[in-house]
């Protein structure tokens, strides 16, 4: 089946659900969104102005466009009638395996054989996911980054039983919707982008736990530094471009000394158990106004929209290359 003839359907309305009903509609996808009740809906109908309203802001998005995106979204709280005649269901409910494996019981017997059913999970096995369907080689995880609609990335994480079929589908779905999808090869616990992520904040806190740097220095360290290169070159292009005989030197004394901590360290273990998540209880390793809070997602978002703007204009240059070929 052709990317663009797929049949969306949208499972959840919230936080990453809307973004990713929001992505698809902006491609020109027709798409459904289940929400569980009307107030589920309404924010997800909410959450899908206000992105359009701040991508209008920054021109990604032409404003006489906007009413024609969100008329393509179609919101129910019918779950029979959001699958029914689609091709594609991407799953986006709470994290919770016994509540995934329900539903996709309960889409095992509502969807035809072909129906690729994704899972929007960021940590949860997609072979356990579908150990109580059916049809287990049409089930993976397509883990969309937050916030879906600004970052490209989007990893497809086959189970056990995935078929090519299926992976092959969902990577042209992606590419149609203007992502940038990696195929996970296993289904491991992390997969790709959370495990480096993961081994970067381990690092993070045994320095801080150490008494090397401040919080606010170890963050500058990787803002200044690193995270401006590797929007550019992942972490084999960097060594590439630097020396793999440097970078075989270095490692042969560095690795030895770099952390191998199992669990949180102590300084986030004591925030959690005071109850200091973060930027949502205004504490955690910063203090949280709601000044601050407004000034770093503003922040964050314009600078995710300036990598969004690049990315499109590369699209389209790739995309008048192909035609002029």
């Amino acid at each position: 089946m052709s990317a663009s003839k797929e049949k969306l359907a949208i499972l959840g309305s919230g936080t990453m659900g809307h973004s990713i009903a929001l992505c698809a509609a902006m491609a020109g996808f027709n798409v459904k969104a289940w929400g569980i009740d009307d107030e589920d809906i309404q924010r997800g109908k909410e959450g899908v102005g206000e992105k359009l309203n701040v991508l209008t802001t920054y021109e990604v998005v032409d404003s006489s466009e906007t009413k024609s995106i969100k008329s393509r979204i179609h919101f129910t709280t019918s779950l029979k009638e959001c699958v029914n005649e689609v091709s594609f269901i991407i799953e986006g409910i709470p994290e919770n395996l016994s509540l995934k494996q329900k539903m996709f019981q309960e889409l095992d017997v509502l969807c035809s054989p072909n129906v690729i059913l994704a899972s929007n999970t960021s940590g949860l096995s997609p072979t356990d996911i579908a150990s109580l369907t059916s049809y287990p080689e049409r089930t993976l995880v397509t883990h969309f980054w937050n916030p879906g609609h600004l970052i490209p990335l989007v990893e497809i994480i086959r189970g056990e039983h995935t078929s090519k079929e299926t992976v092959d589908r969902t990577m042209e779905l992606l590419k149609h919707m203007n992502k940038k999808p990696i195929v996970v090869k296993k289904d491991i616990l992390g997969s790709i982008g959370n495990r480096l992520q993961y081994a970067l904040f381990r690092e993070a806190q045994y320095i801080l736990e150490q008494g090397v740097a401040s919080i606010e220095d170890i963050d500058k360290a990787v803002c200044y530094s690193i995270g401006r290169r590797l929007s550019v070159t992942g972490p084999f292009m960097t060594a590439d471009m630097g020396g793999l005989d440097v970078f075989d030197s270095i490692s042969s004394y560095l690795f030895p000394d770099l952390s191998k901590h199992e669990g949180s360290f102590n300084m986030m273990k004591n925030l959690v158990d005071e109850g200091n998540y973060g930027q949502k209880t205004g504490k955690g390793f910063y203090q949280w106004s709601q000044d601050q809070s407004k000034k770093m997602n503003e922040e964050r978002e314009q600078q995710l929209i300036y990598w969004l703007k690049r990315d499109l204009v590369a699209l389209k240059k790739d995309d008048f290359v192909e035609t002029e070929n």
